[in-house]
């Protein structure tokens, strides 16, 4: 599509690899990238099995602790400006959303009904350091990686949106390319994200003679000397 130097289909292909395996590869196409970019501390994931999800990030933030101060139409004209932003999106978006108090995720702005919402507005999931609850009727399909579940929404509501945000280490702008599952998060570069594949392949091949040896039954330290110097000679 117009603007990004990828689409949707190499997006959707990236989902069929692990966050690990696509940190490995970032750490060969983009070696500058491999201190930083991805979350550093655990993420509750809503759901275990769900496989990963791979989109353009819409980023906000949020408060719960305590109201906002703000008159009602103020609140209503900030969240719906929200699901606006989230829609316009020209492919599946990921939602990364910071949680600003002091305690984050004091209150669950995740639940059944924007869970809901959201997948409707063409979002595959959520990073977020705040909480989410309604654990048993999430959405089908849409994965929430979230700091805490809280039973209750508390003073939740929207602080802004489209603004940077770091949620648990991983500095995150708008439109940035997330990669998540169970592990965690990475952002990748949108230059990168058609040298992904490849570098997975160069890897595999990489550890491959490693895990040969392993398995072999014939394992020495001088043998794993030697697949070691072999697997750097791949290209």
């Amino acid at each position: 599509m117009a603007g990004y130097p990828f689409t949707a289909a190499d997006l959707e292909a990236l989902r069929a690899w692990d966050t690990p395996t696509i940190c490995n590869a970032l750490e060969l196409v983009a070696p500058q990238r491999r201190g930083h970019g991805y979350t550093v501390r655990p993420l509750v994931a809503a759901d275990v099995t769900l496989r990963p999800v791979c989109g353009l990030a819409r980023t906000g933030t949020i408060r719960a602790a305590a109201p906002s101060g703000r008159p009602a139409e103020v609140d209503h004209a900030v969240r719906t400006g929200w699901y606006e932003y989230v829609a316009e999106a020209a492919m599946p978006t990921i939602v990364v959303l910071q949680d600003l108090d002091d305690t984050p995720g004091y209150g669950a702005f995740w639940g059944e009904v924007h869970s809901a919402v959201h997948k409707a507005l063409g979002a595959q999931g959520c990073v977020t350091n705040g909480s989410f609850r309604d654990i048993d009727a999430l959405a089908p399909e849409f994965q929430i990686l979230g700091g805490v579940v809280n039973p209750s929404h508390a003073y939740v509501h929207m602080v802004a949106y489209g603004q940077d945000v770091s949620v648990h280490g991983m500095a995150c702008v708008h439109d940035a390319v997330v990669h998540a599952d169970r592990h965690g998060a990475v952002v990748i570069p949108h230059e990168a994200v058609r040298q992904i594949l490849p570098a997975i392949e160069l890897g595999a091949r990489r550890e491959k003679v490693i895990l040969d040896l392993c398995k072999s039954g014939d394992f020495s330290v001088a043998k794993l000397r030697e697949a070691l110097a072999r697997s750097k000679e791949i290209h």
